[in-house]
Formats: structure tokens, C-alpha cells, sequence
């Protein structure tokens, strides 16, 4: 059994440490805040600490999963991969694709496993999606259509919604497409934090294929959703539910709701990658193109342009 511990066990820190508990991973913890250490360590009946530095030494750990502010994603994940460690790093993997560049190196070198925390990849109707796009039976993807909308959580206080939010379905639609895109045209502005708080934004893939992304933290209604047309049906997840239709000349059918939880899916994942020395679905040229993209977003919406891309 992989032996993980949790860096950050705030907001969602705290349900990586329930999930590897479940799952049977869950070594031990840190904190900055020893409230939350005391709480944790009663619960799950592992240690923890209010240091990395002092976790990684007094643990044998084969990985960790990086669940602080994003600002520390970089200082945190370069440090556990220095030690030999495995790194799972929620999004962003860091606050600048330079600083995405520097651990996708760090981890080459040091023969090491890191990947990103893009969890609708892990949602059972993204894979069910997946599988009939396998088919063939709904035709060539032609446009993707997301939603993310809800009031601004407050607890994300130190980046804006394109790097935190749009992320997830700027890589959805990477993966969907299996392809980067080629430009990125993005409208932005801010309503009630300090960083942009709405945003829309185009991607552009060959063959005319498009991915457009509706995110805010402005309406008090919250919404998950997908709409992929193609050129022989129309498929619509919903990201919440885990629920996929499918709409085609036959009519309308629900392909399956499907089964488990896309947290523990990924995570269990992430350990069976330790194991077993496989790859994981999402890799850390994934985490730094998708950070790369959502750059040429902010800097779209920025100088009012679009943005021509060309990535690994």
C-alpha cells in the first residue's frame, strides 16, 4: 500500500484526507494551523504536523498530495519531489507555467511521478463520454459548451476564476478533443473580489472544432455542465449529478448514471500509479499546458486579442 500524506488540509485538503483514509493510503498530514492538525489527528488516528519539513522526515512516504493556497504550490510540490517524494498538486500546479516548466523537469529528473488534481477527467459521465465518443456513433466533435457558475467561495482569496475554476473544462476540452488548442479569445472582469470573478473564453482547435467556457462566481445558482454537439447527436453532462443524455435522431436517452465518487477515483488512481508503475490520466505536460492556456486567456481578455498558442 502507497503510504500518502496531505499537505494543507483546509477547504479541500480535508476530503483528500477522508478519501485516502477510505481507501486505506492516508499516512499522515500537515497543517500551518494546529487546531486543525489536533482535530485530524482524532479523527483519522494518524499523526500530524504543523511542518513539511518535519513530516517528510519523520515519515516513509512513497507520495503526497499538495492541497495549500495555490501561491504555494510551486515552493511546496518542488520540495516533495526533491525529497523523492510522488506529487499530486491540486490546481493550478503552480501560479505560472515557468514555474509548471521547473516541475515537470524536477520530476523528470528525478524519475518521479506529478500530476494535477483536474478531476472531472475522473467523473464517471466524462468517462462514459469518453466511451461513446470511442464508438464512433455520435459523429465527429465539432463544439463544446461548458458552464460553471456559482456565488465566489470565499475561502479562494489568492488567484482569479479562469486559473481556479475555468481550468477544469479548459482541460476537459483538451482531453475531449485529444488535441491543444491553436488560439484562445477570452473577456473577463471583476465584480466583487480582487481578481476576476467572470469569465468567457474560446479556445479554437483544428478542424474548426471549438470550445467555449462560461465560469462566474456571481450568480447564486449553481450549475456544472456540458454540452457537446457532434456531428451525428448531441451529448449533455451534467458535471453534479454525474449524469450523461444523449440526443440524437432517435430521440433522447439517458447512456448511464454513473458510479463513485470522481475524488476517490482520482486518488485511487494516483496510489495504483505508485504501485503499479503506470501512468496516470492526467500528466504533468497536461498540468503545464493547461496552465499555459488559461495565461493566454487572462492575457486575452487583458489586451482585448486572441492569443495563438503553440504547445508541447
Amino acid at each position: 500500500m502507497a503510504r500518502i500524506g496531505v499537505v494543507g488540509v483546509g477547504g479541500w485538503g480535508k476530503n483528500h484526507l477522508r478519501v485516502l483514509s477510505e481507501i486505506g493510503h492516508l499516512s499522515c498530514f500537515c497543517d500551518t494551523d494546529p487546531k486543525k492538525v489536533r482535530l485530524y489527528e482524532r479523527k483519522y488516528g494518524v499523526k500530524g504536523y504543523t511542518s513539511l519539513a518535519d513530516m517528510n522526515d519523520d515519515q516513509h512516504l512513497e507520495g503526497v498530495t499538495v492541497c495549500t493556497p495555490s501561491v504555494t504550490h510551486y515552493e511546496v510540490a518542488s520540495k516533495a519531489l526533491e525529497k523523492g517524494l510522488h506529487v499530486l498538486v491540486e490546481k493550478p500546479m503552480a501560479p505560472s507555467s515557468m514555474e509548471c516548466r521547473k516541475l515537470v523537469d524536477l520530476a523528470s529528473k528525478k524519475g518521479l511521478f506529478l500530476t494535477v488534481g483536474y478531476i472531472e477527467r475522473f467523473n464517471p459521465a466524462v468517462t462514459e463520454l469518453k466511451k461513446q465518443i470511442r464508438t464512433g456513433k455520435l459523429g465527429q466533435p465539432l463544439l463544446l459548451e461548458f458552464h460553471r457558475e456559482n456565488r465566489w467561495p470565499e475561502r479562494i482569496i489568492d488567484t482569479g476564476i479562469i486559473s481556479d475554476t475555468s481550468v477544469h473544462d479548459i482541460d476537459t476540452a483538451r482531453w475531449i478533443f485529444e488535441e491543444e488548442p491553436n488560439v484562445v479569445f477570452a473577456r473577463a472582469g471583476r465584480v466583487f473580489g480582487k481578481y476576476e470573478d467572470f469569465a468567457t473564453i474560446m479556445l479554437g482547435f483544428t478542424d474548426q472544432k471549438t470550445a467555449f467556457i462560461v465560469s462566474n462566481w456571481v450568480t447564486p445558482k449553481r450549475i456544472r455542465q456540458l454540452s457537446a454537439v457532434f456531428t451525428g447527436a448531441v451529448a449533455t453532462v451534467d458535471f453534479v449529478s454525474k449524469e450523461l443524455r444523449i440526443d440524437d435522431d432517435k430521440g433522447s436517452r439517458k447512456a448511464g448514471k454513473g458510479v463513485g465518487e470522481p475524488l476517490a477515483l482520482e486518488l485511487s488512481s494516483y496510489t495504483n500509479s505508485i504501485e503499479n508503475g503506470t501512468s496516470h490520466l492526467v500528466t504533468a505536460i497536461d498540468g503545464l499546458n493547461t496552465t499555459r492556456i488559461s495565461e493566454a486567456a487572462i492575457q486575452s481578455s487583458i489586451k482585448g486579442v486572441p492569443i495563438h498558442l503553440r504547445l508541447d
